[in-house]
């Protein structure tokens, strides 16, 4: 049995789903346990639908949310014939989920909203792809994956409840993936035990499929992506980028903390548990090697780039010239805890304490004002954060040579900066 993930770029247009069933087709020998993302930049728009909403902007959110509408049922529209009424019918209950929360008023915080509305998006996608497979005669079954992963209540980066999702795994998904089945279901979203949607946290999906993998014993995980293989950097970002043919499932975790996109950061733990290699191979060309993600150690890595752009800093400066000590770097991460705000960087110094974060403004606001009870807090935006693995000094010029930087970190094999914008690299 395998696990495979399609991403939202491998089902953007009716080319690109039909390119998926084949690929799928060509593997269906095998049980197939499929995992697909939301269409396109289909989770972009439903977050500026969450953020009209929450703004009180509801006729703009229902006008946004038409538009998503709009370009599911124009995709089925082209990918089906003898299946269209019976996918736009089901399409038609998962507009009706969202829409009757936007006629409503917010009430309650902005991250519960914000799982409600953009987890629709991946079930329109699967909606659509189960469909149009069964229109080609490609036997499936397509499962709401919220009835199977239970989760607590931490919204936009919502916690497995394991014991349970295993449970409902045992009895709900494993009977169906027998003799070449292939089942079809949702990554980035779960449901709390009130019946709540949850979102795993961005670009979650591929820690669904390792989820799945895990609990079905899976003989492997592919992740079909819309680049050749793992890079040593962004291909969008740098020219010059190349391709990494075996990583390790260390090394893939320390890419992922730092901030890499190939992988979610969470996916490796449950793959590594049960020694289940990670593929990453290329939906536009299924012969490619792509990158094989196993455990051992890979020798004479080249430096890896990873660029994190839209970067907050704080200084949290001692107001009395005392110490920034324990008990109060403690206090600082009690209240980052109750935030759920994680920082990409930190360093102490002896009367000040700076981290960097990702510009979630509304959480960093609120960081701001339960600090300053203690401290002085001063915030930077619009920062770039540029992280080197296995950095040389070459690699060290050509990036961060014409660069003004506000803070640096560096250990023998990694060295992180804050650095203003800029454009290029």
């Amino acid at each position: 049995m395998q696990v495979f993930k399609f991403g939202g770029a491998s089902i953007n247009t009716v080319d690109r789903i039909k390119q998926v069933a084949q690929i799928i087709k060509a593997n269906n020998s095998d049980a197939l346990m499929v995992i697909i993302s939301a269409m396109g930049k289909t989770t972009n728009g439903l977050e500026k639908v969450a953020e009209a909403f929450f703004d009180g902007r509801t006729d703009d959110a229902l006008a946004l949310f038409q538009q998503v509408k709009n370009q599911h049922l124009t995709m089925a529209k082209y990918l089906l014939v003898l299946e269209y009424n019976a996918c736009a019918a089901k399409l038609s209950d998962f507009f009706t989920e969202a829409e009757w929360l936007l006629h409503d008023k917010p009430v309650r915080e902005y991250d519960y909203y914000y799982d409600q509305i953009v987890s629709i998006g991946e079930l329109l996608s699967t909606c659509i792809v189960s469909h149009y497979l069964t229109e080609i005669k490609l036997t499936n079954t397509w499962l709401d994956v919220r009835d199977i992963f239970r989760t607590d209540q931490n919204f936009r980066d919502a916690n497995i409840d394991w014991k349970h999702t295993k449970a409902t795994v045992e009895e709900l998904v494993k009977p169906l993936l027998v003799n070449g089945a292939v089942v079809i279901t949702q990554g980035f979203i779960g449901s709390s035990s009130n019946n709540e949607s949850t979102t795993l946290g961005r670009e979650g999906s591929d820690y669904s499929a390792a989820i799945f993998a895990n609990l079905l014993n899976a003989k492997n995980q592919t992740i079909w992506k819309d680049v050749p293989s793992v890079m040593n950097a962004d291909p969008k970002q740098f020219a010059d980028a190349i391709a990494l043919p075996i990583l390790s499932y260390e090394e893939v975790i320390e890419m992922a903390y730092y901030g890499a996109q190939v992988i979610h950061p969470k996916t490796i733990k449950p793959l590594y548990e049960k020694q289940i290699p990670l593929l990453v191979k290329c939906f536009l060309d299924a012969s490619l090697p792509g990158t094989i993600i196993s455990n051992g150690a890979v020798k004479n890595m080249p430096p890896v780039f990873i660029v994190k752009e839209n970067q907050v800093l704080m200084e949290f400066r001692s107001k009395d010239y005392s110490f920034v000590g324990e008990q109060s770097v403690g206090h600082l991460y009690h209240l980052l805890e109750s935030l759920n705000i994680k920082p990409n960087l930190t360093q102490n110094g002896a009367i000040s304490f700076m981290a960097v974060f990702d510009n979630r403004i509304e959480k960093l606001e609120q960081l701001a004002l339960q600090a300053s009870d203690l401290f002085e807090v001063q915030m930077r935006k619009s920062l770039t954060l540029i992280t080197i693995r296995h950095y040389t000094a070459s690699a060290v010029q050509q990036v961060l040579g014409q660069r003004t930087i506000l803070l640096e970190q560096k250990t023998p094999s990694t060295i992180q900066a804050v650095c203003l914008a800029q454009s290029g690299n």
